[in-house]
């Protein structure tokens, strides 16, 4: 028996794709959270004409009573603003951490399940125990992250962006146009850093699973690992891999420092342009600007912007017959295909070429759950869970009864030191 191993492919999927676990409950908090992010990020642009106003109130009133009774309505104004800012971001960030939190939930739990249900050959060529648990713990964390709060960021940011923009053209489409010749060099500084740093935290990320799996095989293994007094060699092989998790987080580190760092000269770089081409503009009088004007535009546009498989072959030409009633003793060297046999009786794989036959029928023609629930294996090195010995016999059978179970143990000869045990089966 060969299991050949096909190439590897790189699946992706939309991004709406990751809200298919989502029920009725998540449907209603993901709307939620969206009217709250759309409200937090129209914020930001109202914020800046009410600026705007206040710049105004100070230089377009005429007595200190004047400049007070303006200034007392863009405060009143502000404060309606920060209650609606307060209750819409109470509702993107709840609405959005819950929904992320509960689909998160129901992902982990359909991986696991869907793991369980692979054939023994996928444990083989696709993945690892340790693998398996850093996917779960540390896989699920990503998409949570690309889910949860940061979907109701997202909103929040291109609602505040968008408006902006706006604002600013519809106050001074001119100024408005010089200033976003800034955009495109943001753009571009911010797309390669985004790049960069998505193929650092890759990298990151496989050291680590490399990481994992390394302490798995040594914990699992360790009376091999103690017998040849492979302790350092273990050690020295996770210090490997958490060196490599390690250099791809300090250049991680490192670009996203220059990033903002280039994000923040950039910004300042815009305040000077605004400023000194406002100028120009405020003396220009037939264009119609003035101060509050230019630093409404300024702040609008600037705020708008910111942000392995066995391959060998087994079997060849073999063949055996077992008569029901009989026993049956296999013996050979160690890898002349012993546990073989009965992996191909368990269907844990299937023969390239021939078949397994019980009483004349094709086993893959049998369900799957009915023929291994007729199969009892004790495997050479076998695995207690960490439950009761009643729980570890009925594993193989749903709702089996004591009796089952005591009749499983006599069967096995086991039932003796059992009844020494403290508390028995229990």
């Amino acid at each position: 028996m060969a299991v050949k191993k096909g190439r590897e492919k790189e699946y992706k999927v939309p991004f709406y794709m990751l809200f298919s676990f989502a029920d009725a409950t998540d449907v209603f908090l993901m709307t939620l959270g969206s009217i709250g992010a759309l409200g937090h990020g129209a914020t930001i642009p109202v914020m800046t004409v009410l600026f705007g106003k206040m710049i105004q109130s100070f230089g377009g009133a005429q007595d200190p009573e004047d400049v007070l009774h303006r200034v007392s309505e863009v405060a009143i104004q502000y404060v309606y603003l920060a209650v609606g800012a307060g209750i819409s971001s109470f509702l993107q960030v709840t609405c959005w951490i819950a929904t992320g939190e509960r689909q998160v939930a129901r992902i982990r739990s359909l991986y696991l399940k869907a793991i369980l249900k692979q054939e023994i050959a996928f444990f083989d060529k696709e993945t690892t125990t340790g693998e398996v648990v850093e996917r779960v713990s540390g896989d699920t964390v990503i998409i949570h992250d690309a889910m949860g709060e940061r979907v109701g960021k997202f909103i929040q940011i291109m609602t505040a962006s968008t408006g902006c923009i706006i604002v600013a053209f519809i106050k001074g489409w001119l100024l408005s146009l010089i200033m976003m010749s800034m955009i495109p060099l943001g753009m571009i500084c911010g797309g390669l850093v985004s790049v960069f740093v998505s193929k650092m935290a890759s990298k990151a990320q496989k050291a680590y699973s490399e990481a994992a799996v390394v302490v798995e095989q040594a914990i699992g293994s360790i009376k091999t690992v103690a017998s040849f007094t492979g302790e350092n060699r273990s050690v020295k092989e996770y210090d490997i891999a958490l060196i490599k998790a390690y250099k791809s987080s300090i250049y991680e580190g490192i670009a996203t420092g220059l990033g903002l760092g280039m994000v923040t000269f950039l910004m300042f770089c815009g305040y000077s342009l605004g400023v000194w081409f406002g100028g120009h503009l405020i003396l220009n009088e037939d264009k119609g600007y003035t101060g509050a004007k230019v630093i409404n535009v300024i702040f609008s546009v600037l705020m708008g912007c910111l942000y392995p498989s066995r391959e060998e072959q087994i079997f060849r030409g073999f063949s055996l017959s077992i008569k029901q009633g009989t026993t049956t003793a296999l013996i050979g060297e160690s890898g002349s295909g012993k546990s073989t046999v009965i992996s191909l009786i368990e269907r844990f794989y299937d023969p390239q070429a021939g078949d397994v036959l019980i009483d004349g029928v094709k086993i893959n023609e049998l369900q799957l759950r009915w023929l291994r629930s007729k199969i009892g294996l004790v495997s050479q090195e076998p695995i207690l869970f960490a439950s009761s010995i009643r729980d570890n016999v009925a594993y193989g059978k749903d709702n089996a009864t004591i009796e089952e179970i005591q009749l499983a143990t006599d069967s096995a000869n086991a039932s003796r030191f059992i009844d020494n045990m403290p508390q028995g089966v229990y």
